[in-house]
């Protein structure tokens, strides 16, 4: 059954109500530390060997698309109903506007610690302690818009930037691509600091936080941004029709990125399914 991701500031206070409960019973059961985990363990940077599938990587886009197919599916073993909706940061721009609400994600993280302490996800709730982290914070931490340092979200032009480049990746393949459409989105650039972020990963510096590194998924925030990562590809797709998911074959024994990075009809580690097979989400849900 195809289902539909809504924007998140369109949720009826119910489906709130039930993406809220199916998290956190999710949490409760274990599984969604799981989650983390793997992110955790695929999250390889450019500067360390060996496979590279989630980040600085053409595999970036179909490996968060499964990603957040496995987690929906999670929720909808609980919930049948619940989809995971998405977050447009390019309209929704404030601390205290969807999805920074009490009912729903919460808000800002506290300015002595950064510990969230508001909304389901706050520790002192009970429900929502840290198992997995790359360090021993037990709470969920947020310093939305970086309080010391200030930094904006990116806009609809940045995203234009992305979108009307008609190529999905380029060689080196990697985080520091000029061009190609998947790190224009994912958003490596050249240079320090806040020029240097683009799109997607300015978001999560703008969320701070545990949003900062591998363990991000342990800020439920995570699934709501790649869920509008996700349909920036779509539309991508439906701007230059034909354009494929690219490299189309795996670099040759001479190239750097040999055995390092997944073409179009190579296995996508750590599921049994290939880049080419995720390009056409349709059969499983689309977007309101």
């Amino acid at each position: 059954m195809v289902y539909t991701r809504k924007d998140v500031s369109t949720l009826t206070r119910d489906e709130r109500q039930r993406f809220v409960r199916a998290l956190l019973e999710l949490k409760r059961r274990g599984e969604y530390d799981e989650f983390v985990r793997m992110h955790i363990e695929h999250f390889v940077p450019d500067g360390e060997a060996g496979l590279r599938t989630a980040h600085m990587t053409p595999s970036f886009l179909p490996w968060h698309r499964q990603f957040l197919l496995e987690l929906e599916r999670a929720l909808q073993r609980v919930d049948p109903s619940v989809s995971v909706p998405y977050w447009d940061w390019t309209k929704d721009r404030g601390t205290t506007s969807a999805p920074w609400t009490d009912d729903l994600l919460g808000g800002n993280g506290r300015p002595s610690d950064h510990q969230v302490t508001t909304g389901p996800f706050a520790y002192a709730e009970g429900n929502w302690t840290l198992k997995r982290n790359v360090t021993d914070t037990e709470f969920l931490t947020r310093d939305l818009g970086r309080r010391r340092d200030p930094i904006q979200l990116p806009d609809k032009s940045d995203l234009e930037w992305a979108l009307k480049d008609p190529v999905y990746d380029t060689e080196p393949w990697d985080s520091t691509a000029s061009k190609g459409f998947r790190n224009k989105l994912e958003g490596w650039g050249p240079g320090h600091g806040s020029a240097s972020w683009r799109n997607h990963n300015r978001v999560h510096r703008w969320v701070g936080g545990v949003m900062l590194g591998g363990a991000s998924v342990n800020d439920p925030v995570f699934w709501l941004l790649h869920a509008f990562v996700d349909l920036q590809w779509s539309r991508w797709q439906s701007r230059h029709p034909g354009a494929r998911y690219l490299p189309d074959r795996p670099p040759g024994p001479g190239s750097a990125q040999h055995g390092r990075i997944v073409a179009r009809q190579e296995k996508l580690p750590p599921w049994d399914v290939t880049p080419e097979e995720l390009e056409d989400h349709s059969r499983f849900y689309r977007y309101g």
